[in-house]
């Protein structure tokens, strides 16, 4: 009977440790679910421990709390792609409008669009985003151009994106050309992967002329997402269900890659965000063909 009473007593004392414990200190999911059919692709994280996801389904933006992993819809989609996204502090989130050649900047707070651009008439993929400094630039994987938002004084939109043509190295070829951006570590310039090709390209923001960066004859053959952490580069190699993990020079003009993650869980990630000591991706699922029904998840690993 003591024991008994004394087992309830630990047992209630352990639910009251824990509920003042602060919210970082409970154990967060590393593996969750989306919306069955939504189709994810593109993941950002922040502010806070949100991460957000968008649909290539029905552009869609879903927002989960990654302490518990649930979530909810936050903004309808236009009925076109939700590709990359990108938020900034002042709560607005820019997104990639795949095949439908365009970008929409959503307030966080209301999922409401602020605004919309037309980036490409005809033949486009508005494959990812990147915001440095007062711009954010969008690749299109399907024309060799970069699309450029120039950010106002307070953050205030632009009339309209300006168009940066790539030149130098680059060579666009069949298939998905220029896909993931990031900054490089001195923030100068910016690195674009080009998924056919596996090579990495440094790109001069202001002429739009590329250099190849220089692996030692490395190859990121469907690298999709980058991600920039100090002067490491995480490549997501979708198909390859692989993480590819470079250390860069300052400059960004070269690199090595130092090591290769992958997970049993892994099922074609797109791209990576981190939050403390993780790294999160989608898992977009490209080669399981797509249902309403079809079931989409988000997995969580350790650098």
């Amino acid at each position: 009977m003591r024991s008994a009473i004394l087992k309830t007593a630990l047992s209630a004392l352990a639910v009251l440790l824990l509920a003042g414990l602060p919210a970082q200190a409970v154990t967060k999911p590393d593996t969750f679910p989306l919306p069955n059919g939504f189709q994810p692709e593109g993941i950002e994280i922040g502010p806070g421990p949100y991460a957000y996801f968008g649909s290539r389904a029905t552009g869609d933006i879903y927002r989960a709390d990654l302490r518990t992993g649930k979530g909810a819809v936050i903004s309808k989609g236009p009925g076109t792609q939700s590709l990359g996204l990108k938020t900034d502090e002042r709560g607005r989130l820019f997104v990639a409008g795949g095949n439908a050649g365009n970008a929409r900047v959503i307030d966080l707070r209301t999922g409401e669009i602020l605004k919309s651009y037309t980036l490409a008439t005809g033949t486009s993929f508005v494959n990812d985003v990147i915001l440095v400094g007062r711009a954010a630039y969008f690749t299109d994987s399907a024309n060799p151009v970069l699309y450029k938002l120039e950010l106002g004084r307070g953050g205030a939109l632009p009339a309209e994106a300006v168009k940066i043509p790539l030149s130098g190295a680059i060579q666009y070829t069949t298939g998905n050309n220029a896909n993931g951006i990031a900054p490089s570590p001195d923030h100068r310039s910016l690195l674009i992967v080009q998924s056919n090709t596996g090579k990495l390209f440094e790109v001069d923001p202001s002429s739009g002329v590329t250099t190849e960066v220089n692996l030692g004859g490395e190859l990121l053959t469907n690298g999709d997402g980058l991600l920039l952490s100090g002067r490491t580069l995480y490549a997501v190699q979708n198909r390859l269900n692989t993480i590819a993990v470079i250390g860069l020079s300052r400059d960004g003009s070269s690199g090595t890659i130092v090591n290769r993650l992958t997970d049993p869980r892994f099922d074609v990630p797109t791209t990576v965000a981190a939050y403390g000591h993780r790294l999160y991706l989608p898992n977009a699922r490209f080669t399981t063909t797509p249902t309403p029904d079809t079931p989409y998840s988000v997995v969580a690993v350790k650098p």
